[in-house]
């Protein structure tokens, strides 16, 4: 298993956009581990969050609280930031959420996303930019075919849809503008889970609100499957990717999911129990909202190819240390502890 490289981001001016989210924040603790100087764009936090519940505001060199959709904005803390290394999370993330509000779901993640690389463009200094979509822009037949990258993109949902289009959008900036832009690739996750999550509509952070509130958890699909992983994996992933493709070697896009192919909702729920010692009340149904796949899996052979990457947790360990966050954020441990020993342990294999 290859570990990001020290020598390499210690030289690194790196611009991570949606730092305020969940993914964000953890990857801006990761980078600030290896020795990274640190910029953040994005949207204001929510009111309970990891970028909060973790110090991150401290850990940056630089931030700004904007819009990715406003292009003066986003040229604007570019060139102050000087980046030579972006990560580009901004997102609308939510596929429930792409159904009340599809027009920002698609105004986000593709004129956002088009905004910050057109931002980038004649950038001195560059060297990569990773630009983070989903493991739902594969067209999906509910086959359980795990998806290569050589899979034709789809989306029947807004939000597949417009990560799907992100895609494109990458695509053809790299084809059209390619000699004003650094070497550019797109990384397709399966369902992240770690502590500080906190997004409406998602299995594990709805788990923790239902035990706080004593009260069971509603479950839409118990045996639809999802690559459910680690974040501190997947986010390793992304930083290999990055250190990859500098120089303009490696993939264009890779596929990051976990060492099990795919996992039912109800497997998950009898792994969360067995981690937190507490048996999980649910019932079937949920707000209606648009219909979903039931199956979703990720064939990550080429990431594992190309980057020696391999997701270091299984899911059984996955959710256990998710719990453990969890468990000590709500018995008022300290979380900024436990955050930076679980990166210090990612960060060194162990």
């Amino acid at each position: 298993m290859r570990l990001p490289n020290p020598d390499f981001w210690r030289a690194q001016h790196v611009l991570v956009t949606g730092h305020t989210g969940f993914k964000g924040a953890w990857l801006c603790l990761m980078l600030h581990a290896l020795g990274a100087r640190v910029s953040g764009l994005a949207l204001p936090p929510a009111e309970v969050s990891a970028y909060s519940l973790m110090g991150i505001q401290r850990l940056l060199h630089n931030e700004a609280l904007q819009d990715i959709r406003d292009p003066n904005a986003v040229e604007a803390f570019v060139k102050n930031s000087a980046p030579s290394v972006v990560f580009h999370l901004a997102a609308q993330a939510l596929v429930r959420q792409s159904y009340l509000d599809p027009l920002a779901t698609f105004s986000t993640n593709v004129t956002g996303t088009a905004t910050v690389l057109q931002a980038l463009r004649g950038q001195a200094g560059l060297l990569a930019v990773v630009v983070a979509t989903s493991d739902k822009v594969y067209r999906n037949d509910d086959s359980g075919h795990p998806f290569t990258e050589a899979d034709p993109l789809g989306g029947q949902d807004p939000y597949s849809a417009s990560k799907a289009a992100a895609e494109l959008v990458v695509a053809s900036w790299r084809h059209t503008f390619g000699q004003q832009l650094p070497p550019m690739a797109t990384a397709r996750a399966g369902n992240v889970i770690g502590g500080g999550d906190f997004g409406a509509d998602r299995l594990i952070p709805d788990l923790v609100r239902a035990d706080q509130r004593g009260k069971p958890v509603r479950i839409r699909h118990a045996d639809a499957t999802r690559p459910f992983q680690h974040v501190l994996d997947v986010l390793s992933g992304y930083l290999l990717l990055a250190e990859t493709v500098t120089g303009g070697r490696g993939p264009q896009a890779l596929n990051f999911g976990p060492s099990m192919a795919e996992l039912s909702v109800r497997e998950l729920l009898a792994l969360w129990e067995n981690a937190t010692s507490k048996p999980v009340a649910w019932v079937a149904g949920g707000e209606a909202g648009g219909s979903e796949h039931t199956r979703l899996a990720l064939d990550s052979r080429a990431a594992a190819a190309e980057l020696g990457w391999s997701a270091y947790l299984d899911t059984g360990q996955a959710i256990a240390q998710t719990a453990h966050w969890y468990q000590t954020w709500a018995t008022g441990g300290d979380v900024v502890a436990l955050s930076q020993g679980m990166v210090f342990a990612r960060l060194h294999g162990k």
